[in-house]
């Protein structure tokens, strides 16, 4: 199956993994537009049963006799391996069978579409845009790998004309859309078990560019070296490029003050300055949302309203969501697992605690082929934390690599012994920060892992404190 060639979907849509957050913004989407949904996973949790309230049949566990009767559409991930017994079944009975990012653009069929991608600041900023429009009474369509915290919801039919996707660049599959608006925000190294190399990975970008509709144009930021170079590939090719970052660019980012949990930003627009008030913390958030800006002004939306609109974003979650304070401990949560990610949001949790604490991080790698990988570099940015734990290895995906674990990046940490451990026992984690953490100290757990749940155990373990 080629995750790139265009599909049309079937009237009835049954999808493998529908629990995702991908898969499961295919499915309210298709929901709202009255398909017949059904799809199975490996567990109940929270989305499947809001999909089961709207409308969806949702199996647990993956079996033949979950699929329905032809004609019908059987939609997948690249995390459902061909062994699926549901998908082996789809293949014997000439089911067709579509990839995710295939039945994403197939809903996108007809709307402006914008796309968002890079190595990181997706989500972040698919979600910024997307609450811009909102407030300027767009009514995207929009579909997000992360639920926006203002409505707990990753996807929507909308009924303006606009369609606002994060594109995944993970297994190439972001070469499926045909966006009038792509932005950018950066191109670094990743996800070389699907790539193989550092050059291919870049190579797939440069393939992206001649998936722009002919007038449409790339937002790119200029800060970042992958992306600047991105951006001039595409002029070459004559294809609209607007910019943003630091420096004289389309959308320039002037001043950057910290404040509390949320950011204080001077920006240039036109030659114009615009103060800006976040509610959401670091720089790098600063220049998702001058992304966002300059996209949506390339939608048609006026400046002064999608500022407005960038200031009334709250985040999303899983993206330095916080989870609670107790005993003088404040606790967040952050899906980074990238070096890039942790680093940016390490320094971002600086900012928030500034000079009357410490930052402690507990940091699950994701993906043995990663952790391989980039290692010394996880190691290098989670020094710019006080206070290191590391979990093992979430595989996700992927089978185990003998010698690959989580202590490979615990050793590449460049402090003191005593402020790094290397925790394998899942369960130990919680007592082991809880023990590190002092009052005034920010705790965050990151990773794109089952680390995510750990935030409120670390609560109860502080709240038992003596």
């Amino acid at each position: 199956m080629t995750p790139t060639e265009p599909v049309v979907l079937r009237d009835r849509v049954h999808l493998i993994g529908i629990g995702g957050a991908g898969m499961s913004g295919i499915a309210r989407i298709l929901l709202a537009r009255g398909a017949e949904v059904s799809g199975s996973d490996a567990k109940d949790s929270r989305i499947v049963l809001a999909l089961r309230a709207l409308g969806a049949r949702v199996e647990v566990g993956h079996d033949p006799a979950h699929l329905p009767q032809a004609p019908a559409t059987v939609v997948v991930s690249s995390a459902i391996r061909e062994s699926n017994p549901e998908l082996a079944a789809a293949r014997e009975r000439g089911l067709e069978v579509a990839h995710r990012a295939q039945a994403l653009a197939a809903l996108t069929t007809g709307r402006l579409l914008a796309c968002v991608t890079g190595t990181a600041g997706k989500t972040s900023t698919t979600s910024m845009l997307t609450v811009a429009l909102q407030h300027a009474g767009l009514d995207p369509s929009f579909a997000i790998g992360g639920d926006l915290a203002s409505s707990g919801s990753g996807a929507h039919e909308g009924t303006g004309d606009v369609f606002v996707a994060e594109a995944d660049e993970s297994d190439a599959s972001f070469l499926a859309f045909s966006p009038t608006v792509a932005v950018v925000t950066n191109v670094e190294a990743d996800h070389l078990d699907h790539y193989g190399t550092p050059q291919a990975y870049v190579d797939a970008f440069g393939e992206f560019l001649g998936r722009i509709t002919p007038g449409g144009t790339l937002v790119a930021c200029a800060d970042d070296p992958g992306a600047a170079d991105l951006a001039r590939l595409a002029e070459s090719r004559g294809i609209r490029v607007r910019r943003y970052g630091h420096g004289p660019v389309d959308a320039e980012l002037v001043d950057f003050r910290p404040d509390g949990a949320g950011a204080r930003v001077v920006l240039r627009l036109a030659g114009t300055e615009h103060r800006l008030r976040l509610g959401v913390p670091g720089e790098h958030m600063a220049l998702n949302a001058l992304g966002a800006l300059l996209a949506g002004i390339e939608l048609g939306a006026p400046a002064e309203v999608l500022l407005a609109g960038l200031a009334a974003f709250d985040g999303v979650r899983r993206r330095f969501e916080f989870k609670g304070r107790a005993d003088g401990v404040a606790v967040y949560d952050d899906y980074a697992h990238h070096p890039s990610k942790v680093a940016a949001q390490l320094r971002a949790a600086r900012d928030v605690v500034g000079g009357s604490g410490r930052v402690v991080v507990a940091f699950q790698p994701h993906l043995y082929s990663r952790t391989r990988e980039f290692a010394a570099d996880f190691g290098r940015a989670l020094a710019l934390a006080d206070e290191v734990v590391v979990l093992d290895v979430f595989g996700a995906r992927e089978d185990p690599e003998p010698g690959v674990t989580g202590a490979l990046v615990a050793d590449a940490v460049p402090l003191p012994a005593e402020h790094v451990r290397f925790v394998p026992g899942w369960s130990d984690v919680p007592g082991v920060v809880a023990g590190i953490a002092r009052p005034g100290d920010l705790v965050i757990t990151m990773g794109a892992g089952d680390v995510t749940v750990l935030g409120p155990e670390v609560l109860l373990e502080l709240e038992r404190r003596p």
